[in-house]
């Protein structure tokens, strides 16, 4: 896996959950919770995930879904799935 798509891995997924959301950047901080801090409902999340896996082309495992609460695990996610591709 290039080292380049880990190092810009927060950036760009905080950019992504960005344009999905509706929300600013700088709002997205790594303990930012999805619906308490954010506002992101279900639906929402649905949407994250699918851009998420088309971007880097990986498949977030169903059971992952409900786990994804945070950006930063939402980042954790996708560099487990990234490494393990």
């Amino acid at each position: 896996m290039p080292e380049d798509l880990l190092a810009n891995l927060e950036q760009d997924m905080k950019e992504l959950i960005a344009k999905v959301s509706g929300r600013d950047v700088e709002e997205l901080k790594p303990d930012a919770h999805f619906w308490e801090d954010l506002g992101i409902d279900s639906i929402k999340a649905i949407e994250i995930t699918v851009a998420i896996e088309k971007k880097y082309k990986i498949r977030v495992k169903d059971e992952q879904i409900p786990e994804i609460t945070t950006v930063a695990k939402a980042i954790e996610v996708v560099r487990e799935a990234l490494q393990n591709k």
